[in-house]
């Protein structure tokens, strides 16, 4: 590749070249740099489109790993009228992946399907170092696009076998438990039953908890990857008490995360955190323990994610010759 062209990268070619074991690997690296101070993330910053219903978000980091450093912005939007309205998905991103030295705008890429996969890659993360070893069985409740990378996360960090999915929609379900039943014993399953799994991950939009504590097992690790805006909550206050509380950023998840109505309401505050999922990927904090029943890891989404995956994918995408090379700035 020329080192004065930008390279654009489509939905497809992201996906190509995201593998998910090294994905996991780069997002571990981002969460460790922040949790050392060596990544700068501000706030997200939202644009509020009522007249529109949907909104505008503006994701900037930079991250210095060990062996990398990247920086980069996702530009993101939730539009929940687009499907039925003007036939577009709910949620499209583009990630603008720059060369930290110059500045140069190195690639930009699809963010849609890249965040997906680094949303998988969290909970991939968070169920490495807070389920117990000899994990064998994952549940899924919601069936639609984030399930898919759960599993496929998941299923790198821990050797699953069994996968109870629970979803409203039997058709979603049935599509897939086809997709991965020649993997996997995959079944439909109620909201206990998959709860009742070694590992338990949630990706609904609910507003109303829908998991109890009596829906889940003594010693199930959960990834609560649903909520990303205020109001939104799947987890019942009283799990929550219970468990082992990791978050990934104490702003964003007591803004916008699992945590944020009960955090709002007073049932939850800085004594029910246990820590945040850098400083546990970084040792200095245990992950689980012999002593740990439950465990929550609260997801919000970071942008370091983001960076840290298209740090992956303009990797993957250079070394296999992928993309179309066009010259942005003329310079």
């Amino acid at each position: 590749m020329d080192d004065r062209s930008t390279l654009l990268l489509a939905s497809q070619e992201v996906d190509a070249e995201m593998p998910m074991a090294e994905l996991i690997a780069a997002l571990e690296d981002a969460f460790v740099a922040y949790a050392r101070e060596d990544a700068q993330m501000p706030p997200k910053s939202y644009i509020d489109l009522p007249q529109y219903n949907g909104d505008f978000r503006s994701m900037p980091a930079y991250l210095d790993a060990t062996d990398w450093d990247a920086a980069g912005i996702k530009w993101v939007n939730v539009h929940p009228d687009n499907p039925d309205d003007h036939d577009l998905p709910t949620v499209m991103g583009t990630v603008i992946y720059s060369d930290p030295e110059t500045a140069y705008p190195l690639a930009i890429m699809d963010g849609t399907v890249l965040t997906k996969k680094r949303t998988g890659a969290a909970a991939g993360v968070a169920t490495d170092h807070l389920a117990v070893e000899d994990a064998r069985s994952l549940g899924i409740i919601g069936a639609g696009e984030q399930a898919h990378t759960q599993l496929e996360a998941i299923s790198q960090v821990r050797d699953i076998e069994e996968v109870v999915v629970s979803d409203v929609d039997p058709e979603a379900v049935q599509a897939f438990i086809d997709e991965y039943d020649e993997e996997f014993t995959v079944r439909e399953g109620t909201v206990s039953e998959a709860g009742h799994c070694d590992v338990l991950s949630t990706v609904t939009p609910v507003e109303s908890p829908i998991v109890s504590l009596e829906d889940v097992g003594e010693r199930t690790h959960i990834n609560a990857m649903g909520a990303d805006a205020e109001g939104k909550h799947e987890l019942a206050d009283e799990l929550l008490l219970d468990a082992k509380l990791v978050i990934d950023n104490y702003e964003q998840c007591t803004h916008s995360g699992e945590i944020n109505v009960p955090w709002s309401e007073g049932v939850l505050d800085d004594a029910d955190l246990y820590g945040e999922i850098g400083a546990v990927a970084a040792g200095e904090t245990a992950g689980r323990t012999d002593e740990d029943g439950i465990t929550v890891f609260d997801s919000t989404g970071l942008a370091i994610q983001d960076v840290a995956a298209a740090h992956v994918v303009y990797e993957h995408a250079q070394e296999h010759d992928i993309g179309t090379e066009f010259d942005l700035l003329g310079v």
